[in-house]
């Protein structure tokens, strides 16, 4: 069975405002000092997916600029276009479609394009056995995170606890999605040792997930049914602007995820993080002696567990703890890290406020 991976890299990254911008989001820049996080991301699967095997599903605004410095084992014809955002559900199916008519029924594992892994061994063994365990059953397949701390900026998964099957590693059957949670109950899915952190990495056969939107999602899936049935790409091209403006906007999760019965999860432990907003670049950058994660020109007086990001201008501080600076070339963000969040709704207000030129 011919294996595939779809990155899905339309994303905004609205929280790592003003340095992810609409036309240049997160995935498109190099923060970890290695490669851009898209490329990352691809060579992250050498050795368990062909590289020449993934699809990389964009927007618009952003496809020119992904091309030219995408790696360079992708070809730009995996490169799956949408004219509009409507959410993972869309994506996915696009995606999945483009799959199922060119080779049949394959593989298919589904990734964000904008996470940090430490350990690429455990991953790649824990990828192997997902695929495994997809290609064996008809299976939904998804990854989830051993939680280190209970946090609210995650989504969780909830396992029965009883092990689904064993070989090749221990693969529990889904009870529920659960959406970000408070930090008391955080703490307590961390306790009771059945909660995981939801990766956002799923595994199936084409056939399966095309099937989960027949039954789930039927409306989204016969909207996208003349892809099928035109092989043509310039013309599927056609298709996609013409049809997407009234599509369903829903995710994954919300649209089969939380609905099926035929979700599994296998618990995944290799120093994962989702770089999704600004408190989270430590994952990348160690804090300092003080707790602060630097990576700009700067010079401070008592600073101390700050982020500070800076492109050109000297940066410096004075007496503060606690707060994220991020100074672009045109716009500069000062908040409190606890509120790291939130920088999505400055985007909104940038919006309503008329001043698209900064987003």
């Amino acid at each position: 069975m011919h294996k595939f991976v779809t990155i899905l890299a339309g994303g905004g990254g609205t929280r790592f405002w003003p340095l992810s911008r609409q036309e240049m989001p997160k995935q498109l820049l190099n923060i970890s000092g290695n490669d851009i996080m898209l490329n990352d991301t691809i060579g992250r699967f050498n050795g368990v997916i062909p590289l020449e095997n993934t699809i990389v599903v964009t927007n618009s605004s952003q496809a020119v600029q992904l091309e030219s410095i995408m790696h360079i084992s992708v070809p730009a014809s995996n490169i799956l276009v949408e004219p509009l955002a409507r959410n993972t559900a869309a994506s996915i199916l696009y995606a999945a479609l483009f799959i199922n008519q060119k080779f049949g029924d394959s593989l298919m594992v589904v990734s964000p394009s904008d996470h940090h892994i430490t350990d690429e061994t455990k991953y790649k063994k824990t990828l192997t056995e997902a695929c495994s365990v997809a290609e064996e059953t008809d299976k939904i397949v998804t990854i989830g995170i051993k939680p280190t701390f209970p946090s609210t900026g995650y989504g969780y998964i909830s396992h029965s606890g009883g092990t689904y099957m064993t070989k090749p590693c221990n693969v529990y059957e889904v009870v529920e999605f659960v959406e970000k949670p408070s930090f008391n109950v955080a703490q307590e899915y961390l306790s009771s040792g059945n909660y995981l952190w939801n990766s956002g990495i799923f595994i199936w056969k084409t056939s399966v997930i095309i099937d989960n939107f027949k039954r789930y999602l039927p409306r989204l899936y016969k909207a996208m049914l003349p892809l099928v049935d035109d092989s043509d790409r310039d013309h599927q091209k056609d298709i996609i602007r013409e049809i997407y403006p009234n599509l369903q906007s829903t995710s994954i999760d919300y649209g089969i995820l939380e609905r099926s019965d035929e979700v599994v999860v296998i618990p995944g432990d290799f120093g994962w993080n989702d770089i999704g907003s600004w408190d989270a670049l430590g994952a990348i950058i160690p804090p300092d002696e003080f707790g602060n994660i630097v990576k700009a020109k700067h010079v401070g007086i008592q600073t101390k567990n700050s982020i500070i990001y800076g492109e050109e201008r000297l940066v410096t501080t004075i007496g503060i703890d606690g707060l994220i600076i991020a100074d672009t070339k045109d716009a500069l963000l000062i908040c409190s890290k606890d509120r790291a969040q939130d920088v999505k709704d400055i985007v909104v207000l940038l919006k309503k406020s008329g001043m698209r030129e900064y987003i």
